[in-house]
């Protein structure tokens, strides 16, 4: 991914750490996520910046500006957490109002033309997040549509096989990452991801293992932020989807 030097100037500015506290997720998750859209060319490539953490140590983040930067950064909320995509307008909105601060009209027509104004930006804004939900559920059936219009037919039942045992990116079950991983989590190795969900409202799906029946399917979210597991890393080599 290239690094693009900021110049955003006054304009209003959400950072890859807001976006992290916003979803309730690790800020490497969060860059990790960006930079895997940013390379599918389905968002631009962010700027960078360098910061101090909190123990004084050098470190990056991504930052979105403007009417562009805004639209992106829904993309990487709905295929973070599509639940929290209207939190992320309703700051997008606040950051704005802060830096327009515009003083109230002195007029009835005024009045009307500066109500009529405020509309259209809220209009335009849960346009944008319904966008960003909507292109969450594109991403996977375009990557599909290209992987089957160039693969063989040995191929596209191969990948069907793995993404039916819980191989893919967004989602893996507990078995497909052991043997990947070559390690077990124990009985009770669930447990964490299970919690996970249940914080979030998300009801982990189930897929048919052929020795062990139907086991549950956990998200990509859940196994970085409970055991530091991309999903990405561990299956998307081989076209998984994503």
């Amino acid at each position: 991914m290239t690094i693009t030097p900021f110049n955003g100037g006054d304009a209003v500015t959400m950072s890859s750490r807001e976006i992290a506290e916003l979803v309730e997720s690790r800020h490497d998750s969060v860059k990790r996520t960006i930079e895997r859209l940013a390379e599918r060319k389905v968002i631009g490539s962010p700027p960078m910046v360098e910061y101090l953490d909190g123990l004084g140590r050098p470190a990056t983040e991504y930052l979105f500006s403007g009417e562009k930067g805004k639209r992106d950064s829904l993309v990487v909320v709905a295929q973070l957490s599509p639940e929290f995509t209207g939190a992320l307008v309703d700051r997008w909105q606040k950051l704005e109002e802060q830096v327009k601060a515009p003083a109230l009209p002195g007029d009835y027509i005024s009045a009307l033309e500066h109500l009529l104004e405020s509309k259209r930006s809220e209009k335009l804004a849960i346009e944008q997040r319904d966008h960003a939900i909507e292109t969450k559920a594109e991403i996977g059936s375009r990557r599909e549509a290209t992987a089957m219009a160039t693969a063989s037919a040995a191929v596209r039942q191969v990948q069907k096989l793995k993404d039916d045992l819980g191989l893919g990116t967004r989602q893996a079950a507990i078995l497909a990452v052991e043997k990947a991983l070559g390690r077990k989590f124990g009985v009770s190795g669930y447990v964490p991801l299970r919690r996970w969900c249940k914080d979030r409202g998300i009801t982990a799906p189930k897929v048919f293992h052929p020795t062990y029946g139907f086991v549950r399917c956990w998200p990509a979210g859940a196994w970085m932020d409970t055991y530091q597991i991309d999903l990405a890393d561990l299956f998307g080599g081989d076209g998984a989807q994503a």
